[in-house]
């Protein structure tokens, strides 16, 4: 994003000055806000799992063929190839082949995914979360000018609102003074959410209840209430760009429950009226986010799609735009607070247990290991091994001292013996042979260990070989039998 305003050169009426009018080209350059950003990068793959889940989850085996999954690969959202998704999240989904000879693996649900499925329907099927949802709902129908949506702009903001799979036919008609479904005139649309009765109650904006807690009942209509500001670190707020935020707070604030469609479009009044009803909406999504093409949509079919884009640009302390996720999304800041949602419900406490078994799942991933790691790890085990080599070297050779030792005092004692017997050791060839087979094969196994390459004594010319105990035992012979003679 090259600024985050705009100028607009064709707008100078008389009475109506514009920040746009005002701003200059490519001073105000857009800043990143990482707490907002990670907020929408930490559900990158929520949604698409999820509605992978609510697909197995409607099929009568409770499993799909994973050939149905790549078909409804972009209805679903799925960023990666669907068989490298569903394999990322092994706590999620289970592969296998039906009758052992299938052909296509076939994908269904492990028994974690379960439970906070069964109690994800739970907060759906609660009263109290039935009846926060129809007053959202009722909300958004009142804000719009003709008091009725169609249902497929409502499926493109059944995520953001918090909507079940089957609105349609469980909750709507739960609330039947509250709204209806119509069929539509509009050519493509499957009908309409309409409003069937106005409620003053509901007709209050969040910014309007504030100012009425704080001022203590002395709020009157149309006053001046000023919107929550905070922008991003690194964001520079000249004293031009100043006195105009000030110019605009003090404006009356108007109702986003009013029709205020009479005003010029390039006035701060409806800049700012556009604001509170962009506000209002933003605060009915259980998230306070949503996708950007999304909520001009919305916007197109409410009239206020050029005052939507040019709120966000102008106002980028009251939204942020986030990049993330290969779109933009629309962040509204006082929901937030250091990257987290102030304001939580049983939808949002749901989301997160979803989020916090993926991301177990993407822990332990991680603790594998990189090729990097994997190669430092061998260097330290390799030292490890060859000091363990050289220990294990320097105790086999103490070993065979203290045979040797051991061996040559139990000559010297029995060398009476060994003069009735001499015969024992000069004669004995092919036991000699025998012997010395034996100790080949030991050394061949004792070298065949894995530490066996590591030993300095297994290559030749790098140590003198041990002396055998026969050699010994021979050479003791001989001075026996010069002795003797």
């Amino acid at each position: 994003m090259k600024s985050i305003f705009r100028t607009i050169s064709i707008r100078r009426h008389s009475g109506h000055r514009t920040f746009s009018d005002t701003a200059v080209e490519d001073v105000y350059k857009f800043v990143r806000d990482r707490g907002l950003d990670h907020a929408v990068e930490r559900e990158k793959n929520l949604r698409p799992l999820l509605s992978i889940k609510d697909l197995i989850r409607s099929e009568p085996a409770k499993s799909v063929p994973i050939s149905v999954i790549t078909t409804k690969k972009d209805s679903l959202r799925v960023p990666l190839r669907p068989i490298e998704f569903i394999r990322s999240f092994p706590s999620v989904f289970q592969e296998f082949l039906p009758g052992g000879i299938g052909i296509h693996p076939h994908i269904s649900l492990t028994p974690e995914i379960l439970n906070l499925d069964a109690d994800e329907q739970l907060v759906y099927g609660s009263e109290s979360y039935k009846q926060g949802l129809a007053d959202r709902l009722l909300k958004l129908l009142m804000i719009n000018r003709i008091n009725k949506i169609p249902l497929e702009i409502l499926d493109l903001l059944k995520w953001d609102l918090g909507l079940p799979q089957d609105y349609v036919e469980t909750m709507v008609p739960e609330f039947p003074d509250y709204f209806r479904v119509i069929k539509s005139k509009l050519r493509g649309c499957s009908g309409e959410l309409e409003l069937v009765c106005w409620s003053n109650d509901h007709a209050v904006s969040v910014l309007e209840k504030k100012a009425r807690t704080i001022g203590k009942g002395e709020y009157k209509k149309e006053s001046a209430i000023a919107f929550p500001m905070k922008f991003s670190n690194g964001f520079v707020v000249d004293k031009k760009m100043k006195k105009w935020i000030d110019d605009w707070q003090k404006l009356p604030y108007i109702s986003p429950y009013e029709n205020a469609l009479h005003l010029s479009a390039t006035s701060d009044e409806s800049d700012k009226w556009a604001a509170a009803v962009l506000h209002e909406i933003m605060n009915l999504f259980v998230s306070k986010k949503v996708e950007k093409d999304a909520i001009l949509h919305l916007g197109e079919f409410m009239g206020l799609r050029s005052r939507f884009k040019r709120v966000l640009h102008n106002h980028p302390g009251i939204f942020y735009l986030s990049s993330k996720l290969r779109t933009h999304t629309v962040v509204l800041r006082d929901g937030y607070k250091r990257g987290m949602l102030i304001e939580s419900n049983e939808l949002v406490t749901s989301r997160n247990r979803y989020m916090k078994l993926m991301n177990t799942v993407k822990k332990e991933n991680k603790a594998v290991p990189s090729s990097s790691k994997r190669e430092d790890k061998e260097k330290v085990e390799g030292a490890v091994c060859d000091t363990n080599a050289k220990a294990e070297n320097d105790k086999v050779e103490g070993e065979v001292c203290d045979t040797d030792a051991k061996a040559e005092n139990d000559d010297i004692s029995g060398s009476d013996v060994e003069n009735d017997h001499q015969g024992d050791f000069v004669d004995d060839d092919e036991d000699d042979d025998e012997v010395d087979q034996n100790q080949s094969l030991n050394r061949g196994r004792r070298n065949s260990s894995p530490r066996a390459g590591r030993r300095s004594f297994g290559n030749s010319g790098s140590r003198d070989k041990p002396q055998s105990r026969r050699n010994k035992i021979s050479l003791k012979t001989e001075k026996k039998r010069s002795r003797m003679y």
